[in-house]
């Protein structure tokens, strides 16, 4: 912008400025946040709408149909059927795309009732709990597409508690969560189909390396993910070295089965307990055979920088359940998918494009 027009601005907003200072209450005088709320207010009830005005009316062309009013982060504007055509608006829609935004990312991260509370806060807006909620549930989330290669994947399951009718108890509903590591995460309420169908989908890295605990769920779903050839699966090392001291004995006995499990040495391990029968070492053993083709060597596999452990998707289910696991939140079970797609959109970065 050139030294005149910037001249110009200057000269008119102070002229503007001069004209609301006469309108605006002596004690919203008194602090800079009395002040910063009163040019807000101002600003968003004077001046943007009519700068929006002219903005959409030079943007769109000539105005025709009928017009609504819309909240948006300019005040309320006025927009005709010709002008939201042109500029991209959803039908029937009483928020503007940036003020929906707003929403849903505030939404995305506390329960529609604070997200009510903190919108006017943040933006000049109101927007209520009812509205915030509806425009979740009417969004189109599309799950994300992969342009690289995906060297690393992790899966992991969650709860959510489910809403059942007045006098029953509540119960908790598990969903699956796949993190492809440094890409995006997804979350699938008992649609173990389409979290394979998704994750198969992306480009897959040849090997790719599938990170999971030692539940059997987590390895099914696996299972159906690329070729066998394809997968090079691990079995978390935190999870094997927690199930290792569970077998307790002798702290020694423990740290020598450590260092050879550090190495993947399974036989060795297994007969550091010879001789020695008790429930708990009969089950370690019975782990150690179930997933010796994913226990490797970890010592190598980290220094070669290779995940050798499931972190990432245990701190992507913590990340959902910070939202849908608020004090107190039941859910319907039909609304559950939705929430959980908006969380993980959130989470991708998708609502800030």
């Amino acid at each position: 912008m050139d030294a005149e027009k910037l001249q110009q601005i200057q000269a008119h907003a102070r002229a503007i400025a001069a004209l609301l200072y006469d309108e605006t209450a002596p004690e919203q005088l008194t602090t800079l946040e009395g002040i910063e709320a009163a040019v807000r207010g101002h600003v968003l009830e004077q001046v943007s709408p009519e700068i929006g005005k002219f903005f959409i009316t030079r943007a769109s062309g000539p105005s025709s149909g009928r017009s609504r009013q819309l909240k948006s982060i300019l005040g309320s504007i006025s927009l005709t059927e010709n002008q939201a055509k042109v500029l991209n608006v959803k039908e029937r829609t009483q928020l503007s795309p940036y003020l929906e935004k707003c929403c849903l990312i505030l939404s995305a991260n506390v329960s529609y009732e604070r997200s009510a509370q903190d919108i006017p806060i943040l933006t000049g807006m109101k927007v209520s709990r009812g509205t915030q909620q509806r425009l979740v549930h009417r969004q189109c989330f599309e799950l994300p597409r992969i342009e690289t290669a995906v060297e690393e994947m992790s899966i992991d399951g969650g709860k959510v508690r489910i809403r059942t009718p007045k006098g029953e108890i509540c119960r908790w509903q598990d969903y699956k969560a796949v993190n492809l590591h440094g890409h995006c995460c997804e979350a699938f309420l008992q649609d173990n189909e389409q979290l394979v169908q998704w994750v198969n989908e992306q480009p897959l890295n040849t090997p790719v390396t599938c990170l999971g605990d030692g539940h059997d769920g987590i390895w099914n779903l696996f299972a159906g993910i690329a070729e066998v050839s394809q997968r090079r699966e691990i079995l978390d090392w935190f999870h094997l070295v927690e199930n290792l001291y569970k077998v307790g004995g002798s702290l020694q006995r423990l740290a020598t089965v450590e260092s050879l499990l550090w190495q993947g040495n399974v036989d060795g391990a297994i007969e550091q307990f010879t001789g020695w029968q008790h429930e708990q070492v009969d089950n370690f053993i019975a782990y150690l055979t179930k997933h010796r083709h994913r226990i490797v060597n970890y010592s190598y596999y980290q220094a070669e920088g290779i995940s050798i452990g499931s972190g990432t998707i245990e701190s992507t289910v913590k990340q959902i359940s910070a939202r849908i696991k608020l004090t107190g939140a039941q859910w319907k079970a039909d609304n559950v998918p939705q929430v959980l797609l908006h969380r993980c959109a959130y989470l991708n970065g998708q609502l800030s494009l």
